[in-house]
């Protein structure tokens, strides 16, 4: 089982930028789909973001679609997420996770059901 270590969140203003990294420990996940979804307060937790293990495919929410870019590094065994043009309604706390099998495809958007392990969240706040 990967253990999942997200970094990167924090304070930021409307329309600001953040990149969220996250680091998979214990097993390599390069061969694995990579996840980003967030959760508010009193939510459920939302699907953000996904991409393929070779990194050229990708599929976003479309509340994030042309704002936030994921991204991986298979040599280092890490995923991103680019956060540009940041709204209020992006503060949540943003998980990172790893398919729980290597068949998830990313022709329709995946859901929690789809992923194995998680991170422990980091907060990103977007302030008016």
């Amino acid at each position: 089982q990967a253990q999942l270590v997200e970094s990167g969140g924090g304070l930021v203003q409307a329309g600001g930028s953040l990149k969220l990294s996250c680091a998979a420990f214990g097993r390599t996940v390069t061969r694995y789909t990579m996840g980003w979804f967030r959760q508010a307060p009193g939510k459920k937790r939302d699907f953000v973001a996904a991409i393929n293990w070779s990194g050229d495919n990708s599929a976003y929410a479309d509340s994030v679609k042309g704002r936030f870019t994921v991204s991986r590094d298979n040599a280092k065994n890490m995923v991103y997420l680019q956060m540009n043009s940041l709204k209020p309604e992006d503060t949540a706390v943003y998980y990172c996770a790893v398919a729980g099998s290597l068949l998830l495809t990313l022709e329709t958007l995946p859901t929690t059901a789809d992923f194995g392990a998680w991170g422990q969240g980091t907060q990103v706040t977007v302030s008016s």
